[in-house]
Formats: C-alpha cells, structure tokens, sequence
C-alpha cells in the first residue's frame, strides 16, 4: 500500500473539498507515493504519538485535528509543531489529518457521538449549500442508457439516500457537419435532424470534470454538448452537527448523568435546565457555539458540543440547555471512525489505534 491508497479511502468517504476554509486537512508530511507499513491513528499527533508510531514501526499517522494549521516559516524546533514535523521527517512518517472534512459528511464526527449516545434518526443540523452541479447534455436516443450509466459510474445521479437519479427528456437535435468532419449520423454538408434525449442530473462539484470525462468518452457524437450549472440546493449529506431523538425520552439530570458516563468526562458545564424531558438533541464534535441557533431552530431539547465561552451561554436563553462535555471529550471517538473507515477497505492491513491520550485539559 502506498500513502495514496490509504488518503484516497479516506477521501472518498470525506471528500478534501468539504473542509472549511481555514482548515488545512491532508497530506502534511510524506510522500504520497511512500510505500506504507502501518498505520497508527490518534486525535492528535503530538511528539508522544510519534514516539509511539517509531516503537511500533508505523510509518504512517493518521490524526483528525492538523498539526499544522498555517504556514511554517522555520523548522527549529522551538515548540511542539516543529518538534513534531521535524521527528516525523526524520523518521520517513507520514502525517495526514481528516479534520473538518470529517466533521462535515453524513457519518461523520457527530454521528459518531451520536451512536455512542444512543440517538437515533441523525440529520445534518446545518446542511451546506452550492456543493452540487447540475450536468446537462444530449445524446441520441438509442446511446442514451449507455451515456447516461458512464456518468452514474463516475459518481453522478445521488440524491439523499438515492442514486441513479437524472431527469430524461426527448426532443430533436439538429446540426451540419462541415468538411473534415466525421458525424455520427448524418452526412458532410447536410442539415441533419436526430432524436435525442436531454440528460440532467446532479453532481458534486468536485467531481464534475470526473463525470463530464465519462460522459464525453462513452457519448457517440464527435462533439459532445454539455451544459454545467451550479446549484444553490442544500446538500443533505453534507455539513455541520446532527439533530436526532432519543428512542426513549429522560430526565434532564439522568440525561446528563448518563452524558457523562457514556463520554468518560470528569466535567459538563451546562445552563440551567427547563424541568422538561429530554427527547430531540443536537451534537456537534469539537467547537460548535456557531450552530446554537440552528440546534434552537430545530427545537432541540439539548446541544452537546465543546469550547463555549462564558457569555454564550447566555444564548441559550431558557430556550435550550447547552451541555459543553469539553472539545477532546467530543470527538474522542473520531479515531475509532477513521480505523472503521480502513477496516471496511483493508481490513487485513496493519491499523492501530494509539494507546496515548492526548487531551491537554485536566481536571480537579
């Protein structure tokens, strides 16, 4: 296996381009045609980690949060950053982070808080906009089932929990070869009409130069009308939190007893509780206060998430209880979803989990 193969089952599951603007998830360090022996996950990859990959004999890393986040412009060693970059160079391992890719696809971070703490029924909580293209083009009607499955096959045609979706319409297509030509139909220098199938359907954006690839290499015509527009939709697979519901509504303190039970947490800072059941909640793995008014409009009894600051718990405003569980204890599990990731692709691959906890909060 090489580090391509491993980025590339992890990309496909949490495409790069869903990573927010800030983030700087991907290959940090290695070669993506390095050969891989093993593989050691961690939330973070401290010098701790690395120290454990070396006595473990993996050569690769695979972290959620990147351990570099801007650009370095010395590698002197001078914090733990450098120090990190600096052993895993010197010791030929690779450093790849799935950060806010990961937190933003169906299954991902927050689902897998969600499973952990029994909720059911998960949707996105703030779903994500301008991530689909529509794909347009027209072909005769006897290929279009041959055209039509080429641009499927190359990841065309999803919608929610479909796939093969497309909208086919018939009508007459019209043109005249001129010299030099080679037409499909038709003959040099004559108006031609033909019956044709328009072929709409969706697409992430990334992937559009993908499908209009297949499309065009498995079309009949020597050229080939496409038509591309970009979609305002809101995808439903993609973007930040999920809301769902208890399959048995409880006690907002035999809730939160249970929360920090199930999340090993010595500490849940919370506002003060209604007196109602718990039964709608909403998740979010890391630093979620941005999506407070969105778990709100869902009607959520409770947002579990992590890094709210004194005066935005204010915001709740008797509206909904805010359980910050703290950022490391939010996305602990993100490791255990990377290592099922593989081990549904490669499951006779060497991938271990690391042993070392890396939160830097402690508590009295």
């Amino acid at each position: 296996m090489k580090v391509k193969d491993i980025t590339t089952i992890i990309e496909d599951f949490a495409p790069l381009s869903y990573q927010e603007s800030y983030d700087n998830a991907g290959l940090i360090v290695g070669n993506a045609n390095d050969e891989v022996t093993s593989i050691l996950i961690c939330l973070d990859c401290v010098e701790a980690v690395l120290d454990e990959a070396i006595a473990n004999n993996c050569n690769m890393v695979i972290a959620h949060h990147p351990i570099v986040f801007s650009g370095l412009k010395q590698l002197n060693g001078k914090n733990y950053i450098e120090r990190t970059v600096i052993k895993a160079i010197r010791n030929n391992i690779s450093i790849y982070a799935a950060h806010t890719n990961l937190d933003n696809v169906k299954n991902g971070v927050s689902f897998k808080i969600a499973e952990k703490i029994g909720i059911k029924n998960c949707q996105i909580l703030q779903q994500k906009k301008s991530l689909l293209s529509k794909v347009v083009t027209y072909c005769p009607t006897n290929k279009v089932e041959v055209v039509r499955q080429a641009m499927f096959d190359a990841g065309a045609g999803d919608v929610g929990d479909y796939d093969e979706c497309s909208y086919n319409m018939e009508g007459v297509g019209t043109f005249k070869g001129k010299e030099g030509t080679t037409p499909y139909v038709g003959a040099i220098g004559q108006f031609h009409q033909e019956n044709e199938t328009r072929i709409e359907t969706v697409v992430p954006s990334y992937k559009v130069t993908t499908v209009i690839e297949n499309m065009i290499a498995a079309h009949p015509y020597e050229e080939v009308a496409y038509d591309v527009y970009q979609l305002e939709n809101k995808s439903q697979d993609v973007g930040s939190g999920v809301v769902g519901e208890l399959e048995v509504e409880e006690d907002e303190k035999d809730f939160l007893n249970r929360l920090k039970k199930d999340l090993d947490t010595d500490c849940i800072r919370y506002t003060e509780l209604s007196g109602k059941k718990i039964k709608k909640v909403a998740i979010c793995g890391g630093s979620g206060s941005f999506l407070l008014n969105d778990a709100i409009a869902a009607e959520a009894d409770v947002f579990i998430t992590g890094d709210f600051k004194y005066h935005q718990f204010f915001d709740a405003d008797n509206k909904i209880i805010i359980a910050d569980v703290g950022h490391y204890e939010s996305e602990q599990y993100t490791s255990e979803l990377i290592y099922e990731i593989l081990n549904e692709k490669i499951p006779n691959f060497a991938v271990r989990l690391t042993e070392n906890n890396t939160n830097p909060v402690n508590y009295l």
